[in-house]
């Protein structure tokens, strides 16, 4: 059974930053691209950050571009999205997720597992 579970959410101020964390069991770690998408009050749910099974490759959305990092540890069976400069419109609930075998993770589409979330408040 497929589990993702995310940690390190918590409420900000704008400039501040934080690291979130995807646990992963259930699977072949290794085997699967990662990622985080995010979703805010009233707006579909969006891609963030992904990672291939490497973690030699890596995508970003353009609103995190140099501002977010996204890392794994396949020792570990762990992803994180580092945050720094969070902005206000940074705010929304942070969801880990698994890319379907074989594909790189960059869109929702291609997402075959979710975590529950963790909420990200940052205040200006």
């Amino acid at each position: 059974q497929v589990q993702l579970v995310e940690s390190g959410g918590g409420l900000v101020q704008a400039g501040a930053s934080l690291r979130l964390s995807c646990a992963a069991s259930g699977f072949t770690f290794s085997m699967f691209t990662m990622g985080w998408f995010r979703q805010a009050p009233g707006k579909e749910r969006e891609f963030v950050a992904g990672v291939a099974w490497s973690a030699t490759t890596t995508t970003y959305a353009d609103s995190v571009k140099g501002r977010f990092t996204i890392s794994r540890d396949n020792a570990k069976n762990t992803i994180h999205l580092q945050m720094n400069s969070l902005k206000p419109e940074d705010t929304a609930i942070y969801y880990c997720a698994r890319g379907k075998l074989g594909y790189f993770l960059d869109s929702s589409t291609q997402v075959d597992s979710w975590g529950q979330g963790t909420q990200v408040t940052v205040s200006s």
